[in-house]
């Protein structure tokens, strides 16, 4: 899907605001491949946002090119500048960073900056969401689309089971305990919960790492740690919900469908993005809350989502164009609407000081869960190789969860795959 959007520049606004005639007939046209990675009319919102800014700053404009999920988006960008069509901009995940800085495709923000004010820009985000954008003192990716796991649980269902309706599971064992106690109060019309092992498989699994004190990578992007016993302890647990709880479907589950099984009540909890808030909020006939994730050792969740990006092969006028759509867009004031809008993350401490956010939020306390998890944060595992470390990881969480190998067994085989992608960046 395209959608072209350009606001000309006319003689009256050239003449209020000064500009050239040369301006109105010529302004910098920046691309943009944005992904849509879950449900909802996201796709309007950034047409709204875009227009909105073009309205505001015609001598720019901005081609909005929806490009699928993440991935796909990624591949489309770097597709466009091997064809010698490289955009200027797009959102990409942040946890692209080594691949689009070994493949030189993306520029340092730091190299743009001009301003004190710029700077202050620069520094004005949660430090969390700025770890997978930074490598070696620079940024090269600056927060927008962001979010981490929370768990959305129907209080209704917790009612019906004789649980608190207003008290979520703290750890596993609470988690597995609720979750069979619903299974069995529902005479299996109902599963206790679900956790989506498609789609991202990875970024769940690291959550149950990380909730049992372990981190998968190490920060400079060259070397996994999948085969540690707190790992392996993750995953036995994971695969547990089903095999031993009963409380959870066999094999894997849907991330793309997850939240439709949430609001048509087949299941009594998920483990799904912030990202998907307002549809929830929107959909659900139910009375339902949003939590942080439950712990083992710790409480803690993976960021995630997508970063700004600006491009390499572009002019400096282009660059400075796309940092101005860029600044705009992450304004604190726009950043808490786009909050609203859609359930991520407003991506400043100033967003969430803005009336309009601070508003919503003491209305609808779960629009503050991921914000406050940061604090429970890590960053989403990034490594050079990407692709083929994050696919081994991916696979051996579903050849545990569908039996084809045990936890231990199946992490190991990913461990000598990843060790295998990642040996010539040994430092």
């Amino acid at each position: 899907m395209r959608a072209r959007l350009f606001f000309p520049l006319t003689a009256l606004a050239a003449t209020v605001l000064g500009a050239s005639p040369a301006l109105a007939d010529d302004p910098v046209e920046l691309t943009m491949y944005y992904p849509i990675a879950v449900g909802g009319a996201l796709t309007d919102v950034i047409d709204e946002l875009v227009d909105d800014f073009e309205a505001e700053h015609p001598d720019i404009s901005v081609e909005a090119i929806y490009a699928g999920n993440y991935d796909d988006t990624r591949v489309r960008a770097m597709s466009a500048i091997e064809a010698g069509d490289a955009p200027q901009l797009s959102v990409l995940f942040s946890i692209d960073l080594y691949e689009l800085i070994e493949q030189d495709a993306i520029v340092a923000f730091d190299d743009l900056l001009e301003t004190d004010e710029e700077r202050e820009w620069l520094d004005s985000f949660y430090p969390g969401l700025m770890e997978n954008g930074q490598l070696d003192g620079q940024t090269y990716g600056i927060p927008f689309q962001r979010s981490t796991i929370v768990l959305y649980w129907n209080k209704d269902a917790f009612e019906a089971a004789g649980l608190d309706p207003e008290t979520p599971p703290e750890t596993w064992d609470d988690m597995a305990e609720m979750a069979a106690a619903v299974r069995e109060a529902s005479g299996g019309d109902q599963w206790g919960v679900m956790v989506p092992s498609t789609g991202y498989p990875y970024w769940i699994f690291q959550a149950f790492a990380f909730q049992n004190g372990h981190r998968l990578m190490s920060d400079d992007g060259t070397e996994v740690h999948f085969d540690d016993p707190a790992a392996v302890e993750a995953l036995e647990y994971w695969v547990s919900l089903s095999q031993e709880h009963q409380a959870m479907p066999d094999g894997t589950i849907e991330w793309g469908t997850l939240r439709q099984n949430f609001i048509e009540q087949s299941t009594a909890m998920i483990w799904h993005t912030t990202g998907n808030l307002t549809a929830v909020r929107n959909e659900a006939d139910f009375d339902f809350g949003v939590a942080m994730l439950p712990m083992k050792t710790q409480r803690g969740s993976p960021t995630g989502g997508g970063n700004f990006y600006i491009f390499n092969d572009t002019t400096e006028e282009e660059q400075r164009a796309a940092m101005t759509f860029i600044r705009w867009m992450t304004d604190p004031e726009r950043a808490a609407a786009w909050s609203i809008e859609t359930g991520y993350m407003g991506v400043s401490p100033d967003a969430y000081e803005t009336g309009l956010l601070r508003d919503y939020v003491e209305s609808f306390a779960p629009a503050a869960v991921a914000r406050d998890q940061l604090e429970h944060g890590t960053a989403e595992l990034s490594t050079y190789q990407g692709g083929r470390v994050r696919r081994a990881l991916d696979n051996a969480v579903q050849a545990a969860l569908t039996g084809q190998m045990s936890p231990e067994e199946a992490l190991n085989q990913a461990q000598a795959e990843a060790d295998a992608a990642l040996r010539r960046y040994a430092r």
